[in-house]
């Protein structure tokens, strides 16, 4: 099964949050799907390579470009120079004139996981579902190396930042915060799962996420490797 279909993706909005893979995710989704595809943010990225861009385009624009090309990014740069922001267009009419709309929702400054603050993520309005995605290759390291807002995770997990990013305080923080609705997710990705030393760790996960009352599906699988497997409650 491919990973879109694996992750429940629909036509319409979806937007990927969290760390460790967003990026390559929004580029392997629309390489999988079929029909059109936008690829924009509500927070800052990257121009992805080999995909068209267009800076702030009129949605008339927007609509003649993808009747040549099937995947475009569409965005405005930021003050950031090298960086894009959203354009002046919401993500409800860019899905009026394409079959998908891709948006990175969420920034983690290329760490494997994350903590939110009160203003994170920012899902953009008709957002249909919401992949979070979490690096594996942070499970196990220490929690300052490996976590974007480490004081906010150490605060809901208990824990100081010198301790290890352990299976039970990672689920510790994701059940927090969906629990307190602050994050909302359809279904988490565990990405960089390269082995079965990985899924066991990933099956810890999916444990301790179950034990704490959280029934988010979780997918565990590799984008580079591109295989993937569902995680099912033992």
């Amino acid at each position: 099964m491919n990973c879109y279909e694996l992750l429940g993706i629909l036509p319409g909005i979806t937007s990927v949050i969290g760390s460790g893979g967003k990026t390559s995710l929004l580029t392997k989704l629309s390489q999988e799907v079929r029909g059109t595809v936008i690829l924009t943010t509500s927070t800052h990225i990257l121009p992805f390579p080999n995909i068209p861009l267009l800076e702030n385009p009129t949605l008339t624009e927007v609509s003649d470009a993808l009747i040549t090309h099937r995947i475009i990014c569409v965005g405005a740069f930021s003050s950031e120079k090298h960086k894009l922001g959203s354009s002046a267009l919401s993500a409800q009419e860019l899905a009026s004139v394409a079959d998908y709309v891709f948006v990175e929702a969420d920034g983690s400054k290329r760490l494997p996981l994350k903590a939110h603050a009160s203003h994170e993520p920012v899902i953009l309005e008709g957002t249909q579902r919401t992949v979070q995605i979490i690096g594996l290759s942070g499970f196990g390291l220490p929690i300052h190396q490996a976590v974007h807002r480490s004081e906010i995770f150490c605060n809901r997990a208990n824990c100081l930042p010198d301790d290890f990013a352990t299976p039970t305080r990672i689920a510790t923080v994701i059940a927090a915060e969906h629990a307190s609705g602050a994050v909302k997710a359809n279904v988490i990705l565990v990405n960089q799962t390269d082995n079965k030393k990985d899924l066991a760790l990933v099956k810890d996960f999916t444990k301790e996420l179950r034990l704490q009352g959280d029934n988010t599906p979780v997918i565990a699988g590799s984008l580079f490797n591109s295989t993937f497997v569902e995680m099912r409650d033992t």
